[in-house]
């Protein structure tokens, strides 16, 4: 195994300050901002800022924030996590992403997938009966955008290419470019099939569960006759000083996000005990920096993927605790995973 990228993800959940009032989306932000601004500081591996169109989350345009960011940054690689191509235009999603990669100097990548949430569906009017063929269709545009400077292209759900330059070109050639999998085979062979690098979304259940993709994963790039791209994994959590002071720190608004989300899916209310499973057996990387780092070490060894990316972010969790998180992750969990790696 190369030795392990880490990464921190984050959604711009709306935050509270110190008084328990929400802040602006503006703010938060600003606030995200600085936040990657810290993490380039420390030598993270890279920053990833999901999409949503719903008011608890404020980013809705990525790329935008990436721009931002890769004026204040010199090295970290910045990207999405995810761009919901099935729900946008991979014309568009390419030469936005093109851009951002031209202002940091080779430094973006994309992240594409069909995401969790369906409030784009609607807002862009997009047809959800439609939400497999959209994403396929979708990111076979892409792939062909990624790989040749002018395209020829046709699908049934948008008018056809002939020859047609897409602008501006990446100076290196293409955008690194992952599939985001949250968990069905369907996702796993569409990665390989495409030859692209596929990012697991871990975020419920034991992380080995997910050996099984992984296996199918390099099973099919084998079949279809190259070695495996990487493999990396997108999972939630949380570092403090101490064990007992990072689930007291996160876990009541931990709990609020899950429940406020479970409540549109039908799902129970999350008691403390589910809370101390998924942190002791499951997918919350919760805890002191040794127990994060082991954690980490444990799933990339396990699945043998070369990335991880920690997704710091829970509701209204503080800019200050966040912040605090994004340090000891940068100072004690990275180099303590590698270091067991290597051992």
């Amino acid at each position: 195994m190369k030795s392990l990228e880490l990464g921190l993800d984050t959604f711009g959940d709306v935050t509270r300050d110190a008084n328990g009032a929400e802040l602006s989306h503006a703010q938060v932000l600003r606030n995200l901002v600085e936040q990657a601004v810290l993490a380039d500081e420390l030598g993270v591996d890279f920053i990833g800022i999901g999409e949503h169109h719903r008011a608890d989350f404020a980013v809705s345009a990525p790329e935008v924030v990436l721009a931002a960011i890769a004026a204040r940054t010199r090295r970290i690689r910045l990207g999405s996590a995810v761009t919901v191509l099935s729900s946008d235009d991979p014309i568009r999603v390419f030469q936005r992403f093109s851009t951002v990669d031209a202002l940091s100097g080779g430094r973006a990548e994309v992240i594409v997938g069909r995401g969790s949430f369906t409030e784009s569906f609607p807002l862009f009017g997009y047809d959800l009966s439609l939400y497999e063929e959209l994403f396929e269709q979708k990111l076979d545009l892409f792939v062909a955008l990624l790989r040749q400077e002018k395209v020829t292209w046709s699908g049934r759900l948008r008018p056809p290419l002939t020859d047609q330059g897409v602008y501006p070109r990446p100076e290196s050639g293409t955008l690194k470019t992952w599939v985001g999998v949250g968990g069905s085979p369907e996702s796993v062979v569409r990665a390989a099939r495409h030859r692209l690098p596929m990012m697991l979304a871990i975020i419920g259940g034991a992380p080995m569960r997910f050996r099984a993709y992984a296996d199918l994963y390099r099973r099919a790039c084998a079949q279809l006759g190259f070695e495996a791209p990487e493999i990396g994994v997108h999972s939630p959590g949380y570092v403090a000083e101490t064990d007992a002071l990072a689930r007291d720190e996160f876990y009541a608004d931990y709990k609020a996000m899950r429940d406020r989300i479970g409540g549109e899916r039908g799902w129970p209310l999350m008691a403390r005990e589910e809370f101390e499973r998924e942190i002791a057996e499951g997918a919350l990387y919760v805890g002191s920096p040794e127990t994060v780092a082991r954690k980490i070490a444990a799933t990339a060894e396990g699945l043998g993927v070369s990335r991880f990316d920690l997704k710091y972010s829970a509701g209204g969790l503080s800019h200050a605790r966040m912040m605090k998180c994004i340090e000891l992750y940068a100072r004690e969990v990275m180099p303590r995973a590698r270091a067991l790696l290597a051992a």
